[in-house]
């Protein structure tokens, strides 16, 4: 799950700055890794490297980034290690020069790259599968043999791609002299929304992961980029769309809505923060029909992604709300963190609690989701040191069964608590008194309260049902030996081994 970002200005050649401010406020996306590469007379300036935003990029960095056009991306790593070789954006040279970012995963990479090198003569270097995006688009580009292209020849690409790949996606790309494009896939799992802003000085473009990146720059909203759609904005500022899927459905990631994008954000129309609302709404309704003989003294949210669906949820039950948790700024979001180890001993230096909230209390943690149960396990505990009475605990999305394919660091059944357990068994598992979910159905209608246009959103790791249609045992299996905790931890120890034999030398 990561963060893209693309800015076309008609006057103006200061796009990294802009670049650089929308990453800031996409942040919460991706903290492997970031980049951002510009146009500027035909020419590609890049930087990249791993880690946030403010430490990717110094002062020196941005003033090389020349050009009044540019792509930048946030990187969330779901396989291999957090090598800055994987950091995006890539490009190409051939044809034309192509820049480009991708939100998502592919799920026919192994066919695309056996495809690539046997008959479309293409190198990948990388175990990334938007370099494989990037090249089966600059493949079927090249295929037009000309020496100046247009909208339409970028749409027929978009439309190949289209037909040869399969999983999530949603990109930017950057041609030099030409201008910016995106597209979305054909179920539009992942995000893609466009802005303009116009002053004094011309006008500028955006296409962006979230609206917040958008709206917090001054941009208007124009309209969400729909599944199979690809935008194109040439150089002079003109803006072509087009379908370019045969069969298109909406089917956006509900994942989206309960923990990635932020409460700000409005995504295919549909208001983030009045979701989690409703969520906490359902949610309420539910302990009190199941919990009703259950005295609950306080609401405490577990920072960042639940405070909405808390806040409604006591207030509907009407039970004092309160912080009880206080989270340190400066840790990165425990879920996207690769490797079980790495989350683990960060729970305790992300959080503390505080003791007047919880002693003596019959408290309520509240929590956005329960994936792994490593933060459920320590804050539960947490709670019990600091002197709660009982410990209970809801989690606002339904239990979490089944590996996301399409972008999400859930490869493994395995490492999922609720894996092949009841809700007891996974609530003695954390330690908690009581555990309680939120129903499939009543997290679909949440969503879908938003924008009734959409009847069907990808909610695989909670019901194992995947939308493109072509995921088997076999496959899970696959993606389980590339992306499981285990094969990360001991991959980025062999990149460190790495880095520090190249620091002696």
């Amino acid at each position: 799950m990561c963060g893209i970002v693309g800015i076309l200005s008609t006057t103006k050649k200061d796009t990294a700055v802009y670049i650089y401010d929308a990453l800031t406020i996409l942040q919460h996306r991706g903290q492997d890794a970031a980049g951002i590469v510009t146009s500027h007379k035909g020419r590609f300036y890049m930087r990249k490297a791993n880690g946030l935003v403010k430490n990717a990029f110094r002062t020196e960095h941005m003033t090389t980034l020349l050009g009044d056009m540019g792509i930048g991306h946030v990187r969330y790593p779901t396989a291999g290690t957090s090598s800055g070789a994987e950091a995006q954006p890539f490009y190409v040279n051939s044809p034309y020069g192509i820049a480009f970012a991708h939100n998502g995963n592919l799920t026919n990479t192994k066919q695309l790259a056996q495809e690539l090198f046997e008959q479309d003569l293409r190198h990948i270097n990388t175990n990334s599968d938007s370099e494989i995006l990037l090249n089966v688009f600059a493949s079927e580009l090249a295929k037009l043999q000309k020496q100046r292209i247009n909208e339409q020849d970028i749409f027929d690409s978009v439309k190949q791609v289209h037909k040869r790949i399969r999983g999530a996606y949603a990109t930017i790309g950057m041609i030099p002299g030409y201008g910016i494009f995106g597209f979305r896939d054909p179920n539009g799992i992942r995000p893609l929304i466009l802005g303009k802003r116009t002053t004094n000085g011309g006008t500028k473009y955006m296409l962006a992961s979230e609206s917040v990146a958008l709206t917090a720059l001054g941009y208007e909203i124009t309209q969400d980029i729909k599944p199979g759609e690809a935008v194109v904005i040439d150089r002079k500022g003109n803006i072509f769309i087009q379908q370019c899927s045969e069969n298109p459905k909406y089917s956006p990631c509900i994942f989206e809505f309960v923990y990635f994008a932020r409460p700000d954000s409005v995504i295919d129309d549909i208001s983030v923060y009045k979701t989690r609302l409703r969520m906490g709404e359902r949610l309420a309704a539910k302990i009190y029909k199941e919990w009703g003989d259950e005295k609950i003294d306080v609401v405490i949210p577990i920072p960042d992604t639940s405070r909405v669906s808390a806040l409604q949820l006591a207030h509907e039950l009407e039970v004092k709300y309160s912080e009880g948790l206080i989270k340190n700024r400066y840790i990165a979001r425990t879920f996207i963190m690769p490797g079980q180890k790495l989350r683990k001993k960060s729970v305790r230096q992300k959080l503390s609690a505080i003791g007047l909230e919880f002693n003596g209390k019959n408290v309520l943690l509240v929590d956005d989701s329960i994936v792994r149960g490593t933060t459920s396990q320590q804050i539960v505990k947490m709670a019990r040191d600091a002197g709660a009475n009982k410990v209970f605990f809801a989690s606002a999305a339904p239990a979490v069964r089944y590996p996301n394919v399409y972008g999400i660091d859930m490869a493994s059944n395995k490492e999922f608590i609720a894996h092949g357990k009841t809700t007891e068994e996974v609530c003695k598992a954390i330690g908690a008194d009581k555990l309680i979910y939120q129903d499939l159905d009543d997290l679909i209608w949440c969503v879908q309260q938003g924008n009734k246009k959409i009847q069907t959103f990808d909610s695989s790791c909670f019901d194992g049902k995947y939308v493109t249609g072509d995921i088997d045992q076999q496959y899970l299996n696959e993606i389980e030996e590339v992306r499981a905790d285990s094969v990360k931890e001991e991959n980025n120890t062999n990149e460190s081994s790495e880095l520090i034999c190249n620091d002696v030398e």
